[in-house]
């Protein structure tokens, strides 16, 4: 393989970069810097065992992913990259009322289940009551019930996408940024245009997130993903030490994560049909500060640092998108992970690495198909 383009610079972009090039392919990595780019604005749960909605199928794809990492962390400390934001924390599933707490027995069964099957991630799962939450997050309120799972993981977006790009640029990796389009001559697709310029590839991987099909079009197709929007916030707590707070999580789509020295994140809204609306919006921002300090009073006083805003690439099916493309084989598609990005991420950018060198790939990915019906 000579030379192969990837066009996205989020976490699966870089890190299909990185390992393209630490199998000697000369690589240009492009990006259009789009506002909203989802990589950017989250902060990521690495705790696939702890999901209420995963399928069997799903859940089998995240656990890859997830055992991948301390492998990924590893080599990225060896090229001089160790900042990225993921520490193992902990997780606590809280329950606000007597409702959700009668709830949380099937849910610990369920948790003790995947942890006994060897799920990674998941560590010790235990039973606490809400004095020992709060022990271990103080911004907590009266908690009713909850569990404790030990393995938890979090990670910081940013962070992780620029360790995978610094380790990326530093083995040759060529950044360019602009609008690319597809080079279409007969039936193959011999490179991209570069804001006018072309430049030939052997292979392109297309990790453009949300904005997959504008690029798809030059092959006169589309794949079933679109724009979810996601507003979150920032909240920093002036002279409180968090940096071994666990993540809170709800029964919601919505969680708190804590990073030193004082920050909090909290959100995110899940707004499908937004389109690319870039806006942070009032209703937004009540779901995401309503929902909060529903679990987490505590919160209220500290000092509003951020808001971002990203648009996840949702999957109508709530699939992945991971292989290639029928008509055009030397392009590869990964995107539609949604609000598991950063969980997989790092992992689909090395699946989608080796498809773009032809090389077998040890995940089943006929779920994944870029050709099966888009509901």
């Amino acid at each position: 393989m000579g030379k192969v383009i990837v066009v996205g610079g989020g976490i699966t972009g870089a890190s299909a970069a990185w390992h393209l090039v630490s199998q000697g392919v000369d690589v240009v990595l492009v990006d259009r810097n789009d506002a909203g780019q989802a990589t950017v604005a989250g902060a990521g749960v690495i705790s696939p065992g702890t999901s209420l909605k995963a399928g069997p199928e799903a859940l089998a794809y995240s656990s890859l992913a997830v055992r991948y990492y301390p492998e990924l962390l590893g080599a990225l400390g060896e090229a001089g990259q160790a900042e990225t934001g993921y520490e193992v924390c902990g997780e606590i599933l809280c329950a606000r009322d007597e409702d959700e707490a009668a709830r949380i027995p099937a849910m610990f069964d369920l948790y003790t289940r995947r942890q006994q099957s060897g799920m990674p991630n998941m560590g010790e799962v235990s039973r606490i009551d809400g004095l020992a939450a709060k022990e271990l997050f103080p911004a907590l309120g009266d908690i009713p019930a909850a569990i404790h799972v030990s393995g938890a993981a979090r990670v910081d977006g940013g962070l992780m996408r620029n360790a995978l790009l610094g380790a990326a640029t530093g083995s040759g990796v060529e950044q360019r940024s602009g609008s690319v389009s597809l080079v279409v001559e007969g039936h193959t697709v011999r490179g991209v245009h570069l804001d006018g310029e072309r430049l030939e590839a052997d292979a392109i991987v297309l990790a453009t997130g949300a904005w997959t099909n504008d690029v798809l079009a030059d092959l006169g197709m589309a794949i079933g993903v679109e724009p979810q929007r996601g507003q979150i916030v920032h909240i920093a707590m002036p002279g409180t030490d968090t940096t071994r707070w666990p993540i809170i999580q709800k029964l919601s789509d919505q969680y708190l994560l804590a990073f030193g020295p004082d920050r909090i994140v909290a959100g995110a809204t899940r707004e499908t049909g937004s389109g690319f609306d870039y806006r942070l919006t009032v209703g937004g921002m009540q779901s995401v500060l309503t929902d909060a300090l529903s679990v987490a009073p505590g919160l209220a006083t500290g000092t509003v640092k951020e808001w971002r805003i990203g648009f996840r690439p949702y999957s109508r099916d709530g699939m992945p998108y991971l292989g290639p493309v029928p008509q055009a084989p030397n392009v590869i598609v990964a995107t539609g992970l949604g609000p598991t990005g950063l969980t997989l991420g790092p992992y689909t950018g090395k699946l989608a690495a080796q498809l773009a060198l032809g090389e077998p790939v040890e995940a089943d990915l006929e779920s994944f198909r870029i050709d099966r019906p888009a509901i």
